[in-house]
């Protein structure tokens, strides 16, 4: 069977999703579990973007073993050098670069004509080939292109040195059909393709962005470009987990093979919903908390006689845990660790004490403990910031006819400290409070929260986003009291301000 090599762009084009920055250490945290992933090549960044992406993807081409460490560049000396510069630490690295070639981006964008596109492609393919042997080249805009010019620059481009050609539908504007008929239409009008990969880039726009990557490879396409749970700019781009898995389970119309290490699917989608604060739709494919989940009174029937009724793949493939009533109050530290065991987590004996303390004090609150509660728990013994301040304790009064008020405590560099204040309910009092001790004035942007789990006692987790200077910074916290998690979840961000 032939290879699908799976080309991850959550760092790059993933992180284009509104509010879903992140910074050196969270990009170089989602790098290695991409790298446990075993996905085929990271696209790290946009080198030339912003100092900090530039240091980011130089981070990640430094610590991170085994992939291609790919960085994009536009058509320009300057966006070349900049990748140049930032993935040649790495073994393998790669530049891939971009240009427009459909006939809107070229009058309105660019301003440019044909031939001054198809001369600027070659000679910056050329020059970025003089860094490195490992050269991609996308024609921006390709479903939209004229056909003959996108055949055209496609083999001067292979012939300057691009060794994989992207195609994106880069508006998602194409439909299966007619995008497998345009990577038919490449392979037998560009004389020279055989010398490179055809890769293919696809955008949600319609909802067709796994749709029409599954076409192109069915049609000829051997690199597919995805990300994590499908985030990406306006709609997100095709999902990763969707097309490795269709893949997998449809071996009898692929024939393909990859090297994703299917286990590690869940803990990649965990980690990059918490770190970008986009939370999982619950019917998401593969990885929602819904996708392995049977009410119908027929359907577990059916599950109970034989899994394979109603259930095309087993959960346990993607790393996702089967069993969802967990443990109790009256579980010990034994049954603790076998259950993280069971779930693929290993931990210290020093943050395996701190979790197993977190969790009877969540069990003296729930009469129930699911493993969404133990994963989050978990999750915060792993943190990818150094923490000044430490969340201790939060106290506040409030109702219809009281000023909320609030007093909160913090550890810092063990001593402990508060403050109190008043405001328009008891988060804002909170933050007001916190603003006063760590001396940092934050204006609340955004602010989300879910249910980790069933039931009333559910463990809730709050996602923010908060406006620090002149920077947008993500926080997350958990607790069964939710005043308690916007609390958390405030310092988390206000913690990274301070890196």
């Amino acid at each position: 069977m032939d290879k699908i090599i799976i080309f991850d762009t959550t760092l790059r084009d993933g992180e284009q999703s509104p509010g879903a920055s992140l910074d050196i250490n969270e990009k170089v945290e989602v790098a290695r579990q991409l790298a446990r992933l075993k996905v085929d090549v990271i696209e790290a960044g946009f080198p030339v973007a912003s100092p900090g992406d530039f240091e980011a993807v130089k981070r990640v081409a430094r610590l991170i073993k085994g992939p291609t460490i790919c960085g994009l560049a536009r058509a320009t000396e300057g966006d070349i050098d900049a990748a140049y510069k930032a993935v040649k630490y790495s073994s393998r690295p790669r530049i891939h670069v971009f240009l427009a070639t459909s006939k809107i981006h070229m009058k309105y964008k660019l301003k440019k004509a044909k031939e001054e596109i198809l001369k600027q492609a070659v000679a910056m393919t050329k020059y970025a080939a003089r860094f490195v042997d490992d050269v991609e080249f996308s024609p921006e805009d390709a479903s939209r292109s004229e056909r003959g010019f996108l055949y055209d620059v496609i083999k001067h481009v292979i012939s300057a040195g691009a060794k994989t050609v992207n195609i994106p539908d880069t508006v998602g504007y194409t439909v299966p059909g007619e995008f497998a008929d345009l990577i038919s239409g490449i392979r037998a009008n560009v004389p020279n393709i055989d010398g490179a990969v055809i890769s293919v880039h696809c955008h949600n726009d319609l909802g067709l962005a796994v749709a029409n990557s599954l076409s192109a490879v069915k049609t000829g396409a051997r690199q597919a470009e995805c990300t994590v749970n499908g985030i990406g700019e306006r709609a997100g781009n095709a999902s990763l987990e969707e097309i490795v898995m269709a893949i997998d389970t449809r071996k009898d119309i692929f024939n393909l093979t990859c090297s994703i290490n299917k286990k590690e699917i869940y803990p990649a989608s965990r980690l990059v919903s918490k770190l970008t604060g986009i939370p999982v739709q619950p019917n998401k494919a593969i990885v929602g908390s819904n996708a392995f989940s049977h009410e119908s009174g027929i359907h577990q029937d059916g599950m109970l006689k034989k899994r394979t009724t109603y259930e095309i793949m087993r959960p346990e493939d993607v790393g996702f845990g089967q069993t969802k009533l967990v443990l109790g109050k009256h579980s010990g530290r034994h049954a603790f660790a076998a259950r993280l065991e069971k779930l693929g987590i290993q931990l210290k004996k020093a943050r395996l004490e701190e979790a197993f303390r977190k969790f009877k004090a969540l069990a003296d609150k729930k009469k129930e403990i699911f493993d969404e509660d133990i994963l989050s728990i978990v999750e915060d013994e792993l943190p990818t910031h150094i923490e000044r301040f430490k969340f201790v304790s939060v106290y506040f009064t409030g109702g219809s006819s009281l000023t909320p008020h609030s007093v909160v405590k913090l550890s810092l560099k063990g001593k402990t400290v508060s403050a109190e204040s008043t405001g328009d309910g008891p988060v804002d009092a909170c933050c007001k409070a916190i603003d006063k001790m760590t001396r940092i004035k934050g204006k609340l942007m955004e602010y989300s929260l879910r249910a980790l789990s069933k039931g009333k006692d559910a463990l809730g987790e709050v996602n923010v986003k908060v406006r620090i200077k002149n920077g947008v910074i993500s926080g997350r916290g958990s607790s069964t009291d939710i005043v308690e998690a916007s609390a958390k979840a405030y310092l988390n961000a206000v913690n990274k301000s301070f890196r």
